[in-house]
């Protein structure tokens, strides 16, 4: 791994849960020696990517992040725009609903708004989310280039759980029924307990930009309630696209 991407991995190590950590398990956890970890740190410190507490003397992340954020959200507000349409959808529905960027390879949740319920589906801000295991993967693959699709498929397909999807067949299979009626569903692929509705979120050239699902209790969702989910989640993503495209 280069010297950028051992940094990388340490800016990725933090998470709403941990968002402070120290010097011995941000090594352990990013594979490197404390020597070459701290010299990382040192050098992402001067870029003000990370700070490191004075008390405790544990890193967190830096305020030079929020200051690219908000360049990138300046010339891209994909989270700005969206939010609203999140939030509205999670009233309609009752449930939390979860907002994804592409980026990588990847899906990247980066806006979750809970529903009020005691009993719900909690979703954490920064979560990386696979293509095969979740609805919201499902949906972008749905909405994805052919190409983009069997690339996928000729990669491994690790399980989450046991009913993730890690035959290919079985995988494609979803992938042309949520292609067809225009939302994706998914029973416990990636979570035991959980059921997600997934719609894709197009950018102007028509391919997948990201995604928003649905979440909820699998005991809270039958046939008639995924569908009422599915209808309102392609609105919403349907919606989120004109404000980012200006194309209806």
């Amino acid at each position: 791994m280069s010297t950028v991407g051992k940094a990388v991995s340490l800016l990725e190590l933090f998470t709403l849960a941990e968002p402070e950590i120290g010097l011995s398990d941000l090594a352990r956890k990013a594979g490197l020696d404390k020597a070459t970890a701290r010299r990382l740190l040192m050098a992402l410190a001067e870029r003000r990517l990370i700070e490191q507490e004075s008390q405790s003397r544990r890193y967190r992340l830096g305020a030079g992040l929020s200051r690219l954020a908000r360049i990138r959200d300046a010339h891209f507000p994909f989270v700005r725009l969206a939010a609203p349409v999140v939030r509205d959808l999670s009233i309609e529905t009752g449930e939390t609903v979860h907002l994804s960027e592409f980026s990588a390879g990847a899906l990247l949740t980066v806006h979750v708004e809970l529903s009020a319920k005691a009993n719900r589906v909690n979703v954490d801000v920064g979560q990386v989310l696979p293509l095969h295991g979740t609805a919201s993967g499902i949906a972008f693959l749905a909405a994805s280039r052919p190409e983009v699709v069997s690339a996928y498929l000729d990669g491994p397909l690790q399980p989450f759980s046991q009913h993730t999807m890690t035959q290919p067949d079985k995988l494609m299979e979803a992938v042309r029924l949520a292609a067809s009626r225009g939302y994706s569903r998914s029973a416990q692929g990636y979570e035991e307990g959980v059921h997600s509705i997934g719609a894709a979120i197009l950018g102007s050239d028509g391919n997948p930009i990201g995604t928003l699902a649905v979440a909820s209790p699998v005991s809270r969702v039958d046939d008639a309630v995924a569908a009422s989910q599915g209808e309102a989640a392609i609105k919403a993503a349907r919606l989120i696209s004109v404000r980012l495209t200006g194309e209806a």
